[in-house]
């Protein structure tokens, strides 16, 4: 079977991504499909997959990542706390990390980072400690980068996360309220240097009021590309691509 030459990036709505890499693994960033009202039903049921990416605990985030990783065998990376929470509720085969820590899955280079947002998990009626929310740095095969900020505020350090790695597109939350809006997301892409960017956690729910096209606005001047993506629109990631 021929393989594509590119990584294809498919947003399911919120914060969940499906990423499927040009040797041919599946990824899911923030496996909250199920539940989740602006997923496709096409989406909705994962059969097989080789790798979730969990940012943190909340229930929008990590909602079906012990059903999906019961049922597929994946593996699970989540810091280190909820990791070991996904342990206890069955999950075999979970790599647990810290911010600043790099690992290889599913044929893909992974580094944490930080993320400025709380990760309390609900479990029944309490709820637990997950550690703390994180961010993500991910290396596809040709060298292209994808950054999926998790959700979080803008922050200083977010120019360090543009020096050091270099994203090639930014995965940026711009709903507000329990994120930041397009006003700081604007802002982040400043300090992250990208000109490439994929709003995301916005139009879930009614108190989300942030869209791509005031993002749109207030960094047009600045030549930055928002590539506003509906629910099972796909985005192209290949080092090629970024070159043109």
């Amino acid at each position: 079977m021929t393989r594509p030459n590119a990584s294809t990036l498919t947003w399911l709505g919120h914060s969940a991504f499906r990423l499927e890499t040009a040797s041919g693994k599946t990824l899911l960033i923030d496996p909250w499909i199920m539940g989740n009202p602006t997923c496709p039903d096409a989406f909705k049921r994962v059969e097989s997959l080789d790798a979730m990416l969990i940012t943190h605990g909340h229930f929008d985030h990590i909602g079906d990542a012990v059903e999906i990783g019961k049922q597929t065998g994946c593996a699970a990376v989540a810091i280190f706390e909820t990791a070991h929470w996904l342990t206890q509720k069955g999950v075999e085969d979970t790599r647990g990390m810290n911010k600043g820590g790099t690992q290889e899955v599913a044929d893909v280079r992974v580094t944490m980072v930080s993320a400025d947002h709380s990760c309390g998990i609900l479990d029944g009626d309490q709820i637990v400690y997950g550690g703390e929310a994180a961010g993500y740095v991910i290396e596809l095969e040709d060298g292209f980068t994808l950054y999926h900020a998790g959700d979080t505020n803008v922050f200083g350090d977010m120019a360090l996360i543009g020096e050091l790695y270099r994203p090639d597109v930014a995965l940026l939350p711009i709903g507000g309220h329990f994120t930041m809006g397009p006003r700081e997301a604007a802002k982040a892409i400043e300090l992250l240097g990208v000109t490439q960017v994929i709003p995301m956690h916005h139009g879930t729910f009614p108190v989300l009021q942030g869209t791509p096209a005031l993002l749109t606005d207030l960094t047009r001047e600045r030549g930055v590309q928002v590539h506003a993506l509906a629910p099972g629109g796909s985005f192209q990631a290949s080092r090629a691509k970024a070159a043109k």
